[in-house]
């Protein structure tokens, strides 16, 4: 099967598409035909290894010292069971699911074994899989930010960084939840991240929102570009800060697909996708995402042929 390895730490050139083994999924677990990935910050982060000095030696320890040792990158996916194990009783042959494969990726490839009470749920029925790829991440980190944050219904929540693929995410389940909901993005969003159920739109290129009158209850940093001391200027005396700084890929749970699919189902929640690059054109991906001004998602397709 096809698959993109990371060769070593680097620029996106360390990205090297390669024909591997096709895995076999042992007695518990399912055997997915990816359809569909993602270039997720996480996928940036371990590929480049750009984290801080006092990181750097324990994130070696833990990724790799030379190069990932988990050298097939990818967090999220959709895809299509090709085959389960024989104790495997939550899904069938043939099923289509989404999933979150976390800190053990292994989404940049054709097919991928992933254990049946892992992080994988049936896909919600009206979503493509290149829509349905774009879920995981954003979705379950959103949640984990906003539970973090205690959101509570009746609150004013700030969303800073509100296009990315994480803040997108927030501002829909922010006012799902019952809140009033200020985005913060650059001019180029505007209309698109109020048209996600912002009720306050602020353009950073026009205006300083830490200067504002306005406090919030909670402030959500989805792209960790804001210091701790700059948002707890805009917040009430008990309002809360989070952020995605130093945070890795959240700790997520099955039930969060669950509560994700049904939103989306109901039409409460949508995927957010910018771009669409097959595998072979993934450096490309990652040389865009690395610019930091995609809107959403980028995801990557596969197209099967009879050989994978």
């Amino acid at each position: 099967m096809k698959a993109i390895i990371c060769t070593k730490y680097g620029s996106p050139e360390v990205l090297v598409l390669k024909e591997i083994e096709k895995p076999t999924p042992k007695d518990n677990e399912i055997l997915v035909k990816i359809h569909a990935t993602t270039v997720a910050s996480g996928d940036i982060r371990v590929r480049s290894f750009n984290s801080p000095l006092l990181l750097w030696i324990p994130m070696r320890l833990v990724l790799g010292l030379r190069k990932p040792r988990k050298p097939i990158l990818g967090v999220e996916l959709a895809g299509e069971i090709e085959k389960i194990g024989k104790n495997v009783k939550r899904f069938k042959k043939g099923d289509r699911v989404f999933a979150m494969t976390g800190m053990n990726f292994g989404a940049y490839a054709e097919y991928i074994s992933l254990p049946e009470d892992g992080t994988v749920a049936l896909k919600p029925d009206n979503l493509t899989f290149d829509k349905a790829a774009a879920i995981a991440f954003g979705g379950t980190s959103a949640l984990y930010f906003l539970r973090k944050g205690k959101i509570q219904k009746g609150q004013k929540v700030l969303v800073y960084g509100a296009s990315g693929s994480v803040g997108t995410s927030a501002v829909q389940l922010a006012k799902y939840f019952g809140t009033d909901v200020t985005a913060v993005c650059s001019t180029a969003n505007v209309d698109w991240v109020k048209a996600l159920g912002a009720d306050h739109v602020i353009d950073y290129t026009k205006e300083d929102f830490s200067i504002r009158k306005e406090r919030y209850d909670l402030l959500i940093d989805a792209v960790g570009k804001c210091s701790r001391t700059v948002g707890r200027k805009v917040l009430t005396p008990k309002g809360r800060f989070v952020s995605v700084e130093g945070q890795g890929i959240a700790k997520v749970r099955t039930e969060d697909l669950l509560f994700l699919r049904e939103l989306i189902e109901k039409k409460f929640f949508r995927p957010v996708i910018d771009r669409c690059y097959p595998l072979e054109q993934i450096r490309e991906a990652h040389r865009y995402v690395e610019k930091g001004h995609k809107k959403g998602n980028v995801v990557i397709t596969l197209v099967h042929d009879n050989h994978s």
